[in-house]
Order: structure tokens, then sequence, then C-alpha cells
């Protein structure tokens, strides 16, 4: 007889906020750089995850001229707990939204270039063709330009995951977030066996491709779980993991247990590497600069110069 599903419950109730660690602190949002991309978003009607999602580093990474563009909108079909991009009815796919980020791409003159897009559980495939032409048209326009995806996960729909891996983008990234324990308050909509198959299923279409995923620390989870995590994950073949801590949007958002301290971090990349992935970052504000990107080619050993690679904040 199957036993009942385990009941999980997340404490929302006040809490006294807890002083922020002196390994927190971030660059407030300013400079040349990041006023310039700010008009350049605007001028061709783009989406950025650092804005829609509340990212602390953005004055870091947008000073270094340096953003993750959004595709499919700015409008979410799940409501995900821990995350601050908007939740709503979205608006038809636009599909001269890949020529336009590729143009970004190419004014900005990236060498290696981010994109990321809302959950479109309306039209999966239709948000797959998306991903692949913005790949492309990347690829057209800025030539010599890694591209990296941080892809939804199309809700298991293997022709999807097919059509963006067929567009070959240089690193293919899809987090996985938290712990199993935690999916249903912290995921809403995904699934923990659903994101190892995912994973486990870019291997399989295209065993040279570098895959990537991250998972976030400070919402409710133990070591122990973090580190069965991360066995399942290097099961799969993940390449790439980033480890990095959740910081709580808003009240509305599910609260932040505790903050986790470098040495603690430290420790999670050391068990983690021992486990087999080609890289691992694991730190309190992990960040993705693509100007401190990968050096030589993505797709053979991961050659790493000085490489800070993010769990970017989406369902």
């Amino acid at each position: 007889m199957a036993s009942a599903p385990e009941l999980v419950q997340i404490d929302l109730s006040p809490r006294r906020p807890q002083p922020k660690p002196s390994w927190l602190k971030a660059r407030a949002p300013m400079g040349d750089h990041y006023h310039n991309l700010k008009k350049l978003a605007r001028t061709l009607d783009l989406h950025t995850v650092c804005e829609s999602a509340q990212c602390p580093n953005i004055g870091e990474c947008w000073n270094h001229g340096t953003a993750t563009f959004m595709l499919l909108g700015n409008l979410c079909t799940r409501r995900c707990g821990f995350c601050a991009v908007p939740k709503g009815k979205p608006e038809p796919l636009d599909y001269d939204e890949p020529r336009r980020v590729a143009e970004a791409v190419a004014r900005l003159e990236l060498k290696h270039a981010v994109v990321t897009s809302v959950n479109r559980d309306d039209d999966n495939m239709g948000a797959a063709r998306i991903f692949a032409e913005t790949i492309r048209e990347i690829h057209r326009q800025a030539s010599g330009c890694q591209v990296e995806v941080l892809i939804p996960d199309f809700q298991g729909h293997e022709d999807c995951l097919q059509v963006v891996v067929d567009a070959r983008p240089e690193i293919l990234n899809h987090n996985t977030e938290t712990v199993p324990r935690l999916y249903r308050a912290v995921r809403s909509g995904a699934r923990y066996e659903r994101t190892l198959k995912l994973l486990a299923d870019v291997k399989r279409f295209a065993p040279g491709m570098v895959s990537k995923t991250g998972v976030m620390v400070g919402i409710g989870e133990t070591t122990d779980e973090l580190l069965e995590v991360f066995r399942d994950l290097a099961e799969q073949k993940v390449d790439i993991l980033t480890i990095g801590q959740y910081l709580r949007p808003s009240k509305d958002h599910l609260p932040m247990t505790r903050y986790y301290t470098p040495e603690e971090f430290a420790f999670m990349k050391t068990e983690a590497l021992k486990m087999g992935f080609r890289h691992v970052e694991s730190g309190p504000l992990v960040v993705f600069t693509a100007a401190n990107a990968l050096s030589g080619s993505a797709t053979t050993g991961i050659t790493v110069n000085k490489i800070d690679l993010a769990p970017v904040v989406t369902a």
C-alpha cells in the first residue's frame, strides 16, 4: 500500500529580519554601462531577468555590460514561491524577439550571451522555437559569441527540448533550484524527477553539449538533502553546478531560513567536485559575468579562466 504523500509546511509567519552579513554586500546600480544597457533594453523592447527578478547583482553585471536577456514576455504562467518575476496571463509570443535580442548582443559585443525566459505553459512548443531562433540569430549576428540558454522544463515535452538542443547553444542550463522535499512550495508546477530527466535528456540528445544547473540554499533544506541532490545531478552527467544564497525578494515570497557562510559554500563546492562535476561555482553572491566567461571552447574541456556562473532565479 502506497504511503501518503509528505505534507511540507514552510513557516510564513513574520520573523525578525536577520542582519545581512558583510559578504552579501552588492554594488549599487550606477555607471555609464548600467545606464547604456538599460537604455538599449528599452530601445529594443527587451526584458532582462536582472530587472524582473530583482537580482541584487544588477549593478555589478550591468556596469560590465553584461545582462541576462529574458524571452517570451515579462509575465510567467507559474507562481513559484521564491521568484520575483511577475505572474499572470501572458501576451502572445513575439516572433521578432530573437532578432532584437541578437541585435542587443551584437551591439554590446558580447563574447558570451545568456538567454532565459519566463514559463509559457500555454505554448511550450512556441516557446522552444523562439529559444531556438534566438540561438541561431545570435550566432548569425554575433559570430563567435557563445550562447548559454537557461530554459524552463516545457512541462516535460521532449520534442520541445529537442528543438532547443538542435539549435546548438554552447551551454544548456536548467535550474534545479531546491531539494525534492521543498519542490511543491518552492517550484510551482515543477517536478524534481522531471528536472533530472531533462538534464539527462540533454546528454542523450547531444552528448557533447555542456549542461549546467543551479541550486539555491537558505530556504529550509538540510546539508544532507543538498548533497543527495548533488549526487543525483552528477548521475545525469551535469557538467557545471552553481550554488548560491536565496535572498527573499519581498515579504510576499518564501522566507529565507538562514544565511550560509563562505566556509559552508566552500565545503559544498569541495563535496560536489568529488562527485564528478567538471566545474562548480559556490558562493553567497554567485553571479554570471559574461566578461569573465569561459576561455577557449565551451564544448571541449571547459577551459576556465575566471568564471562566475550563476543560478539565475527563474522558475
